[in-house]
């Protein structure tokens, strides 16, 4: 009997020291983000956002009483890297939830790999294929480019501007927002006149601009792209002086274009998040307390402005951590069902509500269309 109750109260210390380790055991999250390569300026501020809120939040007494560990890697923008990161972080240091993958082509070769493992995954990227079809464990944060380009062809269409020349990147992104503009032309009543593609790395981009400069009754351009490459169009655009309307994508909703196309970037108009304009808005526009504080947070830590990338990243962690909080566990599956039910979430990008068939959760409105007016973004009339 002794024996019994000693063999009893023995295995329950066991069992009460295995559930207190792992309350303690910190909430991993996994990233891959392209901090380094041509999509260096979305993924350099989505991982400084992932540290800075991460050490918030763990000063804060982190989530569930248990702190947050973040376990990144940089993909160099290479999306063959990024799918042997998501490996690593799977198999070797068995994450809780993945949220990364800078680029659609990036967050493509890391999805099989989370539906498989069944990990809540949330991209930062930007084509529609990432959620269209609905995937069960993947989710992302930014608007799409079929939305990008439904807004831009909304703003042409009350300015009259219906013929466009297409300039898209061969990236994922680009060819994915090439395909989708293609698709919602024709439902804003616009016409394709020319459509022109360039390559992320190419340093001068003038031979396809003069192409479509000459392009029968082109009356604005739309270039779909993302990184360092539509600031060189926009630079070449001016130096071959073409005067028609410039059109960009969300693809470079950051202030970092502006430094990188310079003066050559004035009258540009782009779609965008809130988050370039937040002292901008109305005074009674949900986003705006969300969207200033989060830049002064960011500024304050880095002494660099904010983007829209960021803030991407932002609305990641934070969707991230109010489904664990719901679900009440980290459980993968309980975290999955958290995050598809979240409802009203005011965040960077908007008002985020999802559902089983949405893993994105916003709508057109949440889109701000923006023009650069002396060297600074304003919202467009």
């Amino acid at each position: 009997m002794k024996k019994t109750l000693k063999t009893f109260l023995a295995g329950a210390v066991l069992a009460l020291g295995s559930l207190t380790a792992m309350a303690s055991d910190p909430i991993k999250v996994g990233s891959v983000l392209s901090v380094t390569g041509p999509a260096a300026f979305l993924g350099d501020p989505e991982l400084k956002t992932l540290q800075l809120y991460v050490e918030d939040i763990n000063k804060k007494g982190g989530v569930l009483g248990r702190q947050l560990q973040l376990v990144h890697y940089d993909d160099g923008s290479d999306a063959n890297k990024a799918n042997g990161f998501a490996k690593r972080l799977l198999d070797d240091d068995k994450v809780d939830i993945l949220i990364g993958g800078t680029t659609t082509g990036s967050t493509m070769s890391m999805v099989p790999l989370a539906e498989k493992s069944g990990t809540p995954f949330i991209s930062l990227a930007g084509a529609v294929v990432i959620v269209e079809p609905v995937k069960k464990f993947v989710f992302k944060t930014p608007h799409t480019d079929r939305m990008a380009a439904e807004k831009v062809f909304e703003d042409m269409k009350k300015r009259g501007l219906t013929k466009v020349a297409l300039f898209s990147e061969t990236s994922g992104f680009g060819q994915s927002g090439k395909k989708e503009t293609e698709l919602v032309a024709g439902k804003y009543g616009i016409t394709l006149v020319a459509n022109e593609t360039y390559g992320p790395k190419d340093t001068d981009m003038s031979p396809q601009l003069t192409k479509i400069k000459s392009a029968p009754g082109v009356q604005a351009v739309f270039v779909f792209g993302l990184g360092q490459g539509p600031a060189i169009v926009t630079k070449n655009y001016k130096q071959l002086g073409i005067t028609l309307p410039l059109y960009q994508s969300h693809g470079v909703a950051s202030d970092e274009f502006l430094k990188l196309a310079g003066p050559a970037a004035e009258g540009v108009r782009l779609p965008s998040p809130a988050q370039l304009i937040g002292d901008k808005l109305p005074a009674n526009d949900p986003q705006k307390p969300v969207v200033l504080a989060y830049d002064k947070a960011y500024k304050e830590r880095y002494k660099q402005d904010v983007s829209t990338f960021g803030g991407y990243a932002y609305d990641g962690l934070m969707l991230a951590v109010d489904a664990i909080k719901r679900a009440g566990s980290t459980d993968k599956a309980k975290v999955r069902d958290a995050i598809e039910a979240t409802r009203g979430y005011v965040g960077s990008s908007g008002k985020v509500t999802m559902s089983a068939t949405d893993h994105m959760g916003l709508d057109l409105s949440s889109f701000r269309m923006l023009e650069v007016k002396n060297g600074d973004w304003t919202i467009s009339q």
